[in-house]
């Protein structure tokens, strides 16, 4: 398991996305705007970031958040 995380937001609309940018979006666990996650920072998770690059805002993060 990585020991990096990173937060991504969702800042943009999914709707009128081709369907490989929001199933990418989808992916990461993001579900509306303005609604932020932290995942592993893995070349998978990467890849999908920056399929939705346009639609997302992304910054370094310590660790999953418990909730």
């Amino acid at each position: 398991m990585s020991d990096k995380y990173v937060k991504v937001t969702l800042v943009k609309s999914l709707a009128g996305q081709l369907a490989n940018i929001a199933q990418s979006a989808r992916g990461l666990g993001l579900r509306r705007i303005g609604h932020s996650v932290v995942v592993a920072d893995t070349p998978s998770n990467r890849g999908m970031v920056a399929t939705a690059s346009h639609l997302l805002k992304v910054e370094p993060a310590t660790g999953p958040e418990k909730r």
